[in-house]
């Protein structure tokens, strides 16, 4: 069962910081999940929020700052607000990461850095899942690179997200944990996906998701799954 460190490992270090991808690392995470936007001036932004009022000391829509203006607003007083690139670089294979795509335009430009690292960097698909509650932008990943393993992120019906991962050949499926029980996570799986519910943190909630057989957590604790 995979321990996905939810924005890093979000219950111990700000979120979506490197501080928080490498304490995944260190807690022996078999993945990170993270959120992307795009700067001002085209760079891919690890930040979940479309502006970076909550999470930082200055205010703003991230796609309206460029990415040294973004550099200059702190997390919790100390920490910059990382690159795809540079969590790539922290991450250097040792875990999968988990690409949630949330700004616009993000579909094309993280698809072309994963093919980056991937023809100049060593790495192989088998380090990427791409998730979206934008299924266009799902389905624009599949046009641009079916070999990148797609997971259907779904908070209302497993049904619907299960007819459209079945659409695009996504490989899993990501619910929101409350929607799943033994059945339709035995469902989904016969169906050849993969099932990796959100955002599971409570001993009681994990015990009982893990007894669905699921094929991974992905939890703001990973060393409790």
């Amino acid at each position: 069962m995979l321990k996905i460190a939810h924005r890093g490992a979000k219950g111990y270090e700000p979120e979506n910081t490197l501080q928080a991808f490498q304490k995944a690392l260190d807690l022996n995470a078999d993945g990170i999940e993270l959120d992307v936007h795009l700067s001002s001036d085209g760079h891919i932004i690890v930040i979940h929020d479309e502006t970076i009022d909550r999470t930082t000391n200055g205010k703003g829509f991230v796609n309206t700052l460029s990415l040294s203006e973004l550099k200059s607003f702190l997390i919790a007083d100390q920490l910059e607000i990382p690159t795809l690139n540079e969590v790539f670089d922290l991450v250097d294979k040792k875990c999968l990461i988990n690409i949630e795509l949330k700004g616009i335009g993000t579909p094309h430009k993280v698809v072309a850095l994963i093919e980056e690292y991937i023809s100049d960097k060593n790495w192989n698909y088998e380090h990427f899942i791409i998730s979206s509650f934008d299924w266009n932008m799902l389905q624009e990943v599949h046009n641009l690179n079916p070999n990148i393993a797609i997971g259907v992120l779904t908070e209302e019906n497993i049904d619907t997200a299960l007819a459209f991962a079945e659409k695009i050949k996504a490989r899993a499926i990501h619910p929101d944990y409350q929607l799943l029980n033994q059945e339709n996570t035995k469902e989904i799986q016969k169906k050849g996906f993969l099932v990796l519910p959100w955002t599971v943190d409570s001993d009681e909630d994990i015990q009982k998701i893990k007894s669905y057989n699921v094929d991974g957590i992905i939890s703001d604790f990973p060393d409790k799954i």
